[in-house]
């Protein structure tokens, strides 16, 4: 087990939990559109800090950012597994490579 892996199982424990005792359990309660939402707002500040060169506020919204992936994959019943049996399948590979592969559409 990952740090990620123990976060998914936390953030997969709050899908039944009541949305006014957990920041996980409300988001969740407010829908896969809401979570995927949060995630994009959260990627933007990072962009922005990675913009600014600023470490330590990148590590801090880096954090933010993976949390609400896993929010957002929680919301649409996609297991980090799942996630990560794709980039398995894709070590090794030249990214141009297996984006020319890719189905189009």
């Amino acid at each position: 087990m990952t740090i990620l892996h123990d976060l998914e199982t936390t953030i997969l424990s709050r899908k039944s939990a009541d949305p006014s005792s957990s920041w996980t359990a409300k988001l969740l309660a407010k829908g896969p559109e809401k979570c995927a939402e949060k995630f994009g707002e959260e990627a933007i500040e990072a962009i922005i800090e990675a913009v600014k060169d600023d470490k330590d506020k990148l590590a801090s919204e880096g954090a933010d950012v993976l949390y609400h992936f896993l929010v957002m994959l929680a919301a649409r019943d996609v297991a980090l597994d799942d996630v990560l049996k794709v980039l398995a399948e894709r070590q090794g590979l030249s990214g141009i490579t297996e984006k020319a592969a890719r189905p189009k559409g």
